[in-house]
């Protein structure tokens, strides 16, 4: 992950913080509103690592293929990649 959890909790309390300052949200209990934050903040940044592996998998069921047409590792990473970001709708 891009983030350590620590950063992530950090930023979980800030923008809870920030959108009850600015009258974005209300919220009764504000632990049980950072929990659900934090747990959206983890799955969106979780996303990208998913994929990562996703590629690894792909990359290795073609690898003997790859190294017979002498395809770069590198450059299908980031094909496959690319391929599987558009077809989960992600941003990253």
């Amino acid at each position: 992950m891009i983030f350590s959890r620590d950063y992530i909790g950090y930023l979980t309390r800030r923008t809870v913080k920030h959108l009850i300052d600015a009258k974005m949200i209300t919220t009764s209990d504000l632990k049980v509103t950072e929990e659900r934050v934090h747990a959206a903040l983890l799955e969106e940044l979780a996303l990208e690592d998913r994929i990562n592996e996703e590629v690894r998998v792909i990359l290795d069921a073609y690898s003997e293929e790859m190294r017979r047409s002498g395809a770069q590792y590198a450059e299908m990473f980031k094909k496959v990649k690319t391929e599987l970001t558009k077809k989960y709708k992600a941003v990253l």
